[in-house]
């Protein structure tokens, strides 16, 4: 390997909101953390443990959302995800049973077993059904950085007109970042990248060292930043302000133009739980009858077209070699090419969510490993954004610009004619918590317990994920019905802080939104 010419910053993004419903045995939104474990969370950690025991330098940043975090410590949903894990093993067993007399259809069922039967024994041997457990021992070998995220994601620009709303995101974010993971996070993902003037001053009280931005948030900096979003920038106070290079992200991403649209690739949307005969696959979809994903999937892309042709494992994983390849000498070609601009080695930020690799595109955890393995042998050397600081201490000072990396750019998708309506009660709320906060900075321990879960309820309802499900028209229902459950428990806790309550009806609340056991509600005292 040469001289480096500039170095790799992949970033993945893992976040789902907090769903969880110990009051059903089932519930259809708990599997969006199922399917992100199997197809997403279990294969990346498993090929970054292959690279570890195979010597790779490989080197990469990722942050894991505080509510995502959460769900992987939860006992319950842990359970409940190794029965989803035996019920998918049990149907490819059936589907090798189905399409015994279809040839290809069969020899894709054994593939479809063999790879869960992997997956379960990763989990369960390997992990000890503790996936935490897995990111904390990347963490600890220094080849991956995880950093943390807002506590429930919360929309940070249209919060900020209540200060001590932000605070509370970040701070409980990083407590709960260091009860989870056993360490403090050195940097943060702004929810949806979204930044504010000022945000950096509750970044570095909280010993945060850099952000991520998207591209425009730096473009358009005061002053200007000199070398794009090619290198990061300080903002007065010190910490880093780092950007998405829109090059290296769009070629993976992008669904038309990226690799993942190539016609080898598996279809996400064909998928056993729509195409079989409803009796045949009603036990492992939503037991109401809604068909759901399996993660059975026989067709590939093929081309916009309704007709699809089977799948191929070996053409597919040929194809990811090469895309690989591709990515690679890439960002070698741009890495040399602003060197010589810059006059020093670029850092080529790729910021994802995690969710890309696996879930929507099968086969992102295979090419993430190839691209791994080819740039053990490059000009362009992968790391961490801590390491990057370390080794690169100096850098322009400037005021990044407000931004996030929704449609447009900035904070349309999360204020716009579908969800404008919740931002006046959420304000509401959020004063009032900080009136309670301020009166009881002393109170006796029920009062606590009720001013604690008021916090709890009022971050759950601040969630970012609720007015975007809501601009994207998928799952409004629920949005809604989370949105409003959560400031109904609010109100009812508010209503009589004054007499005390039922304490088994807050116990109630406590079980079914468990989440951060930790939380101080004086965080919200003005």
């Amino acid at each position: 390997m040469g001289e480096t010419a500039g170095y790799w910053g992949l970033f993945l993004h893992a976040h789902l909101p907090f769903v969880r419903h110990p009051e059903y045995e089932y519930f259809l939104e708990e599997h969006w953390l199922f399917e992100a474990l199997a197809e997403c969370y279990l294969p990346l950690l498993r090929r970054s443990h292959l690279l570890l025991e195979d010597g790779v330098p490989f080197n990469f940043t990722m942050s894991l959302t505080p509510t995502l975090a959460s769900m992987l410590a939860d006992e319950l949903l842990m359970n409940r995800f190794s029965g989803y894990l035996a019920r998918t093993i049990e149907l490819s067993e059936k589907e090798i049973q189905r399409t015994q007399h279809q040839p290809e259809h069969n020899r894709l069922a054994r593939y479809y077993l063999d790879r869960l039967t992997v997956k379960r024994r990763f989990f369960e041997d390997k992990l000890g059904s503790d996936v935490l457990s897995g990111f904390r021992s990347l963490a600890d070998s220094g080849r991956v950085e995880i950093v943390t995220c807002g506590a429930t994601h919360g929309f940070l620009p249209l919060l900020a007109c209540h200060r001590p709303s932000v605070r509370a995101q970040i701070e409980v974010a990083v407590t709960t970042h260091r009860r989870l993971l056993g360490r403090d996070p050195v940097g943060i993902m702004l929810p949806e990248c979204a930044y504010h003037q000022g945000l950096e001053e509750v970044l570095a009280a909280n010993n945060l060292r850099f952000f991520i931005m998207d591209s425009h948030g730096l473009l358009y900096s005061r002053p200007r930043s000199l070398f794009g979003v090619f290198a990061p920038v300080y903002t007065r106070n010190g910490v880093a302000a780092f950007a998405r290079d829109h090059e290296s992200s769009k070629q993976v991403w992008s669904s038309k133009e990226g690799y993942p649209g190539d016609t080898a690739y598996r279809d996400f949307y064909r998928d056993a739980g729509f195409d079989l005969d409803m009796d045949y696959i009603k036990p492992y979809v939503s037991p109401d009858g809604i068909r759901t994903f399996t993660g059975i999937k026989y067709h590939r892309i093929t081309g916009e077209t309704d007709h699809k042709e089977l799948y191929e494992p070996e053409t597919a994983m040929s194809r990811v070699r090469d895309h690989a390849a591709n990515f690679v000498f890439n960002r070698e070609r741009q890495a040399e090419h602003l060197a010589r601009l810059m006059g020093k080695p670029p850092i080529i930020l790729s910021p994802y969510d995690a969710e890309l690799f696996g879930h929507w595109w099968f086969e992102g955890p295979d090419f993430l490993e190839h691209v791994f393995r080819r740039m053990a042998d490059s000009v362009v050397r992968p790391v961490t954004l801590a390491q990057y600081l370390e080794e690169n201490p100096t850098h322009q000072v400037a005021t990044p610009c407000a931004s996030s990396w929704g449609d447009k750019g900035y904070y349309e998708v999360w204020l716009n004619g579908t969800n404008d309506w919740i931002w006046r009660y959420l304000h509401h709320a959020a004063i009032r918590m900080s009136d309670r906060a301020t009166r009881y900075v002393t109170a006796d321990p029920l009062r606590r317990r009720m001013l604690n879960q008021m916090a709890r309820e009022l971050l759950l309802a601040q969630s970012s994920d609720w007015p975007f499900i809501m601009t994207m028209g998928t799952s409004v229902e629920y949005a809604e019905r989370r949105l409003k459950l959560h400031l109904d428990r609010f109100n009812q806790l508010d209503g009589i802080l004054e007499e005390g309550w039922d304490e088994e009806t807050l116990k109630e609340m406590e079980d079914k939104d468990n989440i951060f056991p930790d939380i101080d509600y004086r965080v919200y005292a003005e």
